[in-house]
């Protein structure tokens, strides 16, 4: 069995790891941390887990976590960089579920988060978790930094066409929409029900955080230079995120459903539906998929990709499984088998 700590269990991500986990063939819950609820059994805070996850919040030492094979960070961004070295020291592997170790160029990630990077050499080492992309390097990796859940949609979505040159890569256009639980389980007051409820939004239109990780996923699957307009939304339901991209052809495409279906022929978690399909977020609650349906209107040379994901699962805590089943050489599906929640 792995042994499994995890930093920061309280918020949104943190509950979804323990959902998971919980359910997972190999994997033994070790330590799940929380300087603020150190003590409290770990069901009286979230109900659901109740007669399945008996531990208790505990503070996060450096003993405790040393014990486990895998931690995994569901903590703000600054907060795993400062630990993670420690860990791998000792002999355990690290899963960031914050930006720590997504960017790959320092001054990039200290201009968006606003403050130093504490271990650029450990960064220097960390793979990129996006398993359609980087598998053979994360199967190898000590540290993974697990991607964003607009990214994975974005970078799932545009993935095909790029790879086969058949788009301009410097305009590109990604229309993003997510569910509230995308900002986090704190309180905060666009996020109350009055606000968000009845209501749709733009936000972070000339820069969100995410912007820079998508445009470096991107850059590595052409050889052209990136131009990405991507703007995200506030939509007044819990889970999931809808991104509309758009790509202007280049040349012929051919079939482009036959060019998305054989992408990902063999990818466990990403699904190509039928061609005049609309994916829905509700169809994929609850599950570790990207489900992805690709036009071309009116036969023009605009292509547009519907991709849907849940921010919770594929775009962070079933990711960040998926990444950990890679790195202990475990089935890729292993604990994520579950099937989307309808209605």
């Amino acid at each position: 069995m792995i042994k499994v700590g995890i930093v920061g269990g309280t918020g949104y991500t943190g509950v979804e790891l323990l959902r998971l986990l919980a359910q997972h063939p190999n994997v033994q819950l070790q330590a799940i941390t929380s300087r603020s609820e150190a003590g409290m059994p770990v069901a009286q805070m979230f109900p659901s887990l109740r007669g399945r996850v008996d531990l208790a919040f505990s503070e996060p030492s450096l003993d405790v976590l040393s014990a486990c094979d895998v931690v995994f960070f569901a903590t703000p961004h600054g907060v795993a960089m400062k630990q993670a070295p420690e860990l791998l020291a000792n002999g355990v592997k690290v899963i960031d579920l914050g930006a720590d170790f997504r960017l790959t160029d320092l001054p990039t990630f200290e201009k968006w988060y606003g403050m130093p990077h504490s271990c650029p050499d450990i960064l220097a080492e960390a793979v990129y978790g996006l398993p359609e992309v980087n598998r053979d390097a994360i199967r190898k990796a000590r540290i993974v930094g697990n991607p964003g859940c607009y990214p994975t949609a974005v970078q799932l979505g545009f993935l095909p066409l790029l790879r086969a040159g058949l788009i301009d890569p410097a305009h590109l256009i990604a229309d993003a929409k997510s569910g509230v639980s995308g900002a986090g389980r704190k309180a905060e007051v666009s996020s109350l029900f009055a606000e968000a409820g009845e209501s749709f939004k733009a936000y972070g239109v000339n820069g969100h955080r995410h912007l820079p990780e998508i445009s470096q996923g991107l850059t590595g699957m052409t050889t052209d230079k990136i131009g990405l307009t991507f703007v995200p939304h506030l939509l007044p339901m819990i889970r999931g995120i809808h991104t509309t991209l758009y790509g202007r052809l280049t040349r012929d495409p051919g079939s482009l459903q036959a060019l998305f279906e054989s992408t990902y022929a063999n990818e466990p978690f990403v699904d190509v539906m039928p061609a005049g399909s609309t994916p829905e977020t509700r169809s994929v609650k609850g599950a570790n998929t990207c489900r992805i349906a690709v036009y071309r209107p009116q036969g023009g040379d605009t292509v547009v990709v519907l991709s849907v994901i849940d921010n919770l699962v594929k775009g962070a805590a079933g990711q960040a499984i998926q990444n950990m089943n890679l790195m202990c050489g475990l089935p890729e599906t292993a604990g994520l088998t579950q099937i989307a929640l309808l209605p």
